[in-house]
C-alpha cells in the first residue's frame, strides 16, 4: 500500500493499490475511488466481534477495497479537522486508541474493541471505558482531531490528560483513570471529575482538539426553536 496525505487541516489520504491489494476501512470513510476498485462489506471477525467494535466507536460493518488493476487509487477523508498519521503495526508495536481514531489499514491489521482493565475507572472516566486495539501486521492510518503531539514516556513516567485528548498509545503503556482531587478543582476547575493517567514506558499521541469540546463551543450559536419561531414571525 502506498499513500499520500492531502488536504491540510481538512485531511484526506490517497491510497494507491496494485492489483490484488486490499485495504480495510470503516463504512462511510471512502470519499472517491477509481473504477478499478472493488468493494465488499462484511462483519470482520463475526457479528459479536463487530458489535464490540461498534461500542468502541468503529462501524458495525467494515469495508474491504480491493484493486483489480495496478496503480488503482482510492481516497479516504477524515471526519473532523485535524491530521492523519501512519502507524506500523506488528508483534512489537501494538496500539490502543480512543473511539473513531481508525481510518484505514492494510488487511493484515486487526481492529478490535477492548474494555479498560480497571472496569470502574473506565466506566466513570466516560470515553476511556472502551478502546480500539490494533494488532496483527501492516500499516494503519489514524485520524487525529486538531494537531498531534507525541510524548515518549520512560519507565514509570506519567502524564495526566483530559480523556478526550488521548488519541493513541502503545500497548506497553499502562492506562488508568483517576479522580480529580480537591473541592474547588472538581466544581470550578472545568476539567470534569476524572483525568486519564498514562504510565510509561511507551509512546503516547495526544490531540489538541476534541469533537466534544468543539460541539460545546458551538452550542451557544446554534438556533433554538424559539429563535426560529421569532424569525418566522418577523418575516411574516
Amino acid at each position: 500500500m502506498r499513500y499520500e496525505i492531502i488536504g491540510g487541516s481538512f485531511p484526506a489520504v490517497n491510497v494507491i493499490l496494485d492489483a490484488g491489494e486490499t485495504v480495510v476501512t470503516q463504512s462511510g470513510a471512502m470519499a472517491w475511488c477509481d473504477s478499478s476498485i472493488e468493494m465488499s462489506t462484511n462483519a470482520e471477525g463475526g457479528l459479536l466481534k463487530s458489535i464490540g467494535r461498534m461500542f468502541s466507536g468503529a462501524s458495525l460493518m467494515f469495508v474491504r477495497h480491493t484493486a483489480v488493476e495496478d496503480d488503482s487509487r482510492i481516497t479516504f477523508s477524515a471526519a473532523f479537522p485535524g491530521s492523519i498519521k501512519e502507524f506500523k503495526v506488528d508483534a512489537d508495536h501494538e496500539y490502543f486508541a480512543q473511539k473513531s481514531a481508525f481510518l484505514v489499514a492494510e488487511e493484515g491489521v486487526n481492529v478490535d474493541a477492548t474494555v479498560n482493565k480497571n472496569f470502574w475507572a473506565g466506566l466513570l472516566g466516560g470515553e476511556g471505558f472502551i478502546l480500539q486495539k490494533f494488532t496483527g501486521e501492516g500499516t494503519m492510518l489514524a485520524e487525529i482531531d486538531g494537531s498531534l503531539v507525541e510524548i515518549e514516556l520512560a519507565e514509570g513516567e506519567q502524564v495526566k490528560v483530559e480523556t478526550g485528548h488521548v488519541a493513541l498509545f502503545e500497548s506497553t503503556c499502562q492506562y488508568d483513570v483517576e479522580s480529580v482531587s480537591g473541592f474547588k478543582n472538581i466544581f470550578f476547575g472545568g476539567q470534569g471529575l476524572f483525568l486519564t493517567t498514562l504510565t510509561g514506558p511507551g509512546k503516547v499521541w495526544l490531540q489538541t482538539l476534541t469533537a466534544q469540546d468543539m460541539a460545546q463551543k458551538l452550542i451557544p450559536y446554534m438556533p433554538t426553536s424559539s429563535s426560529v419561531n421569532v424569525s418566522s414571525s418577523s418575516s411574516n
